[in-house]
């Protein structure tokens, strides 16, 4: 808890709010999908030229696996979502993003040569809003934001004050 007394309570506020911003965004984008009946990710990992690109197209070819990444993806946007806006789980929440991220950016990075039919905001190059996002959770994921404000406080706070006093 050193960790926590070191920042400033103005400090802890702008990392909780970054925090509450990335979760909706994970939560807002799981559930646009969920209510979607067309959506898919085959246009996406059809359009893999980086790394794995076979291992996305199987993926894309097969609609058994297709569906059950569709799902982990929905779910996991949602599940995540809830994580970071909640302060529940707060690291595990951020971890699972971290990994959800490089998915995508390793699915359609912004590299020289690599030119994606998605439409985008802009061009970018190297640093897109995934890697932007993804940095953004690996800071998250070092501070226990959680434990300042969110569930994880209210629940794990009492277990870790319980399991030290039994030691």
């Amino acid at each position: 808890m050193s960790r926590i007394k070191s920042l400033a309570p103005w400090q802890w506020a702008a990392l909780v709010l970054l925090r509450v911003i990335i979760g909706w965004h994970f939560l807002y984008e799981g559930l646009a999908k969920a209510f979607n009946p067309y959506w898919s990710s085959a246009s996406y990992l059809a359009e893999a030229k980086w790394l794995f690109p076979d291992f996305f197209m199987a993926i894309v070819a097969s609609p058994h696996w297709l569906k059950i990444v569709d799902f982990l993806n929905i779910g996991g946007q949602i599940a995540i979502g809830l994580g970071l806006i909640t302060g529940f789980l707060t690291t595990p929440a951020c971890l699972a993003g971290l990994v959800l991220l490089a998915l995508y950016y390793i699915t359609n990075p912004p590299l020289i040569g690599f030119k994606s039919s998605m439409p985008a905001e802009g061009s970018y190059l190297i640093v897109n809003k995934n890697l932007v996002e993804l940095a953004s959770l690996l800071v998250l994921a070092l501070f226990p934001t959680g434990r300042v404000a969110g569930l994880d406080r209210l629940i794990l706070g009492p277990l870790k004050a319980r399991s030290s006093r039994e030691e």
